[in-house]
């Protein structure tokens, strides 16, 4: 009797599978995923450790909640054809990546591994990582990368094959202001992990550990024939106090995992939703009398705005942004009530608070910063105005000064400016000034308003006069002008014009930002279309 089944079917039936049983693959799978979870392997491992350093899965433990982290590609592992490739071991192709959750809310990772190849940038890792930016902008949730790379990995990068890459500064100017993007310096980030931070929102530095530049010293040596250390170029010293390219040094990675969580905490998970508003048991109406005692009356006379902003907001905790590049201009974050918000003050420790080159960069980037995410921002207005002379003048102080008031002006987030002392010129201006759509605008009574310091108006307007005064009588005269200009820019006066929309006790001035916030907390601003404006950098 003929067979009437498809052929298929009868060959099937004919067909004897001899392979391992399912107990016998998982085994498999378990101790190839055990062999990739060693990482580089034990000497390696010890040798990170003997460097003060953690490896990237221990970095991973502690950035996230405890069982929460899904790793994504464990078993991946270079597919490179390269002679110099052949035999080599690359376990996660030396690059953690996956999910969790970070005080209870999604987070994104990549995670360089420096056990394995020095935690270059390969063909595979680089699919890794892509994946992980992909998925994070998709899902609408933080992106935080764990730096500890050599860069490209050259072994499978040289040649044509090089011009294929590319994607990741693509995918992340494409991801910037949509969701919060981290990028921690926890060892090396040479050539293409270097620009990684450059484009980050967040980036702290290891001290002594941590290094980025876009070339290592031997391509220095050979490129340009400078003799100098990774440390020397591009360490958290040169990055966090000269070049301002990071923002935060911390003494180990423990410090620089803290600072991550802390950071997220101000941040929504994506520029869809508002920041998170925490409980908090400081009253909004405590008084702050001791604001009293730590700013002088006289104008002149520095103090530490520091211990002003530490008065002001919930429990004295200010997480500080770039503390130690552009000291004369202070940024960071807080929170009043409970509510996250972005503070921009003048430092009259240094400069005098006088606005610079690099503190209008530095406030013009946390402003759009903040902006971006729906954070609010305080200003705490005690300036002189911008630095002048040939030498800023060289340096482009219009170019970077006009970065400021672009920045200011776009934001559409509730803004809230406290005049402390001075507001004078275009520093009133970059300072949230009347115009530029504070939605509170309040003065202590020792706030002045002008284009300029009376002294400086007294030897403008009043030059030739005391010239041709005898030289005795001159510093009388010249002191009796400077009150009458004082009492010409005197607070009532811009309260009389409505310009102040009131002087207050600088005791309140708590309660006067804290009620500011919520009066304004659904503030909604229309702006004319544009594709995006053009910026004066």
């Amino acid at each position: 009797m003929k067979d009437e089944r498809p052929q298929a079917e009868r060959e099937a039936v004919s067909y004897t599978y001899d392979g391992p049983d399912m107990r016998t693959h998982v085994q498999t799978l378990g101790e190839k995923r055990a062999k990739h979870l060693e990482m580089g392997g034990t000497e390696r491992v010890q040798r990170q450790h003997s460097q003060n350093k953690l490896t990237a899965r221990e970095r991973v433990d502690l950035l996230f909640d405890e069982g929460t982290f899904v790793e994504v590609g464990l078993l991946a592992h270079h597919q490179s054809q390269s002679p110099s490739m052949q035999g080599k071991v690359t376990p996660a192709d030396g690059v953690v990546t996956g999910v969790g959750e970070v005080d209870g809310r999604k987070v994104a990772a990549i995670a360089y591994d420096f056990t394995v190849m020095a935690g270059s940038m390969g063909q595979v890792t680089e699919i890794k990582a892509s994946r992980m930016r992909r998925l994070a902008l998709k899902q609408r949730i933080p992106l935080v990368w764990l730096i500890d790379s050599a860069g490209a990995r050259i072994q499978e990068a040289t040649g044509s094959m090089f011009a294929a890459t590319g994607d990741l500064f693509k995918e992340e100017v494409a991801m910037s202001g949509v969701v919060p993007q981290v990028a921690a310096m926890m060892g090396p980030g040479a050539a293409g992990t270097a620009y990684i931070p450059g484009l980050a929102d967040f980036v702290p530095m290891v001290k002594g550990n941590s290094n980025m530049a876009l070339a290592g010293p031997h391509l220095v040596k050979a490129a340009v024939g400078e003799d100098v250390t990774a440390e020397e170029m591009g360490g958290s010293k040169v990055h966090c106090k000269v070049s301002g390219v990071a923002d935060l040094e911390v003494p180990d990675d423990e410090a620089c995992v803290e600072s991550i969580k802390s950071y997220l905490g101000f941040f929504p998970s994506s520029n869809l939703e508002k920041p998170p508003i925490v409980e908090t048991t400081d009253p909004i109406d405590r008084r702050t009398e001791e604001l009293y005692d730590i700013v002088p009356a006289n104008p002149r006379q520095a103090y530490d705005v520091h211990e002003v902003i530490d008065t002001l907001v919930d429990d004295g905790h200010f997480f500080p942004m770039k503390p130690d590049w552009a000291r004369n201009l202070v940024t960071g974050f807080a929170r009043f009530g409970g509510r996250p918000v972005g503070i921009v003050a003048n430092q009259p420790k240094f400069l005098g608070g006088a606005i610079d080159v690099n503190a209008a960069d530095k406030a013009a980037r946390f402003v759009w910063l903040c902006d971006a995410f729906h954070v609010p921002l305080i200003f705490l207005m005690d300036c002189p105005g911008f630095l002048v002379g040939s030498a800023v003048e060289k340096q482009g102080i219009i170019r970077h000064g006009s970065k400021m008031l672009f920045a200011v002006a776009e934001a559409t987030v509730p803004k809230i400016t406290v005049v402390t002392r001075k507001g004078y010129g275009a520093g009133y201006y970059v300072m949230n000034g009347r115009a530029y759509e504070p939605d509170v605008i309040v003065g202590w009574p020792t706030a002045e308003i002008s284009v300029m310091g009376p002294e400086g108006a007294v030897n403008i307007i009043f030059r030739k006069q005391i010239e041709a005064m005898p030289e005795e009588e001159r510093n009388d005269a010249r002191n009796n002008m400077v009150h009458m200009i004082r009492d010409q820019i005197s607070p009532y006066v811009a309260a009389g014009w409505a310009f102040l929309d009131d002087l207050v006790d600088p005791a309140d001035t708590r309660s006067v930002i804290a009620r500011g916030l919520e009066q304004s907390a659904n503030k909604h601003v229309e702006r004319p279309w544009r594709k995006h404006g053009v910026l004066p950098v």
